[in-house]
């Protein structure tokens, strides 16, 4: 058994959520998934339908990993489409956590990944390094401390909150 195996029984959305809201990130862990609901998710789907109608999407591994899409040459290339770079890091931090479950878990050496912004023309290169493998371990410990708790934290108003599908959870 892996590392990522003994410590982590999280998906990619957490990694993400985790970077965007913690208590976002225990309401999902703790099964109130209200995501599929959101209108902002069903305009992902459309967009990522409409910008790569032609290639395999939605490839999911192991009920953790849901890439968007893959194309495979030297290196195995995944992508990730996303509506807005406005949470960027939260972005980078979810691809850079399936390269390295590709790697540690599935033994996929070569492989990296691209964050795709088709309404802003932008794609981001992603690289998992050292640095950023450590981050990722430090960030799985906190994701385990924060859906362990009894309760959800305290959420803090951002701006983003009015359009986010947890939002009567925390404000109304």
């Amino acid at each position: 058994m892996s590392l990522l195996s003994q410590k982590a029984i999280f998906t990619g959305t957490q990694v993400n959520y985790f970077m965007v809201c913690k208590t976002k990130l225990w309401y999902f862990s703790h099964f109130l998934g209200r995501e599929q609901e959101s209108d902002l998710v069903a305009l992902g789907k459309i967009l990522q339908e409409i910008s790569y109608g032609d290639v395999k999407k939605d490839v999911i591994i192991d009920s953790k990993v849901a890439i968007d899409f893959i194309k495979k040459g030297d290196k195995l290339i995944l992508h990730e489409v996303k509506k807005s770079s406005k949470l960027e890091k939260a972005h980078v931090m979810q691809l850079l956590y399936y390269i390295y479950y590709l790697k540690k878990e599935k033994g996929i050496k070569e492989v990296e990944g691209r964050i795709n912004y088709p309404r802003q023309r932008k794609v981001v290169k992603v690289k998992l390094s050292k640095e950023k493998e450590a981050e990722l371990l430090r960030i799985f410990e906190k994701i385990k401390e924060i859906i362990s708790l009894e309760k959800p934290p305290k959420p803090k108003y951002k701006r983003y909150c009015r359009k986010c599908s947890y939002f009567e959870f925390c404000f109304c």
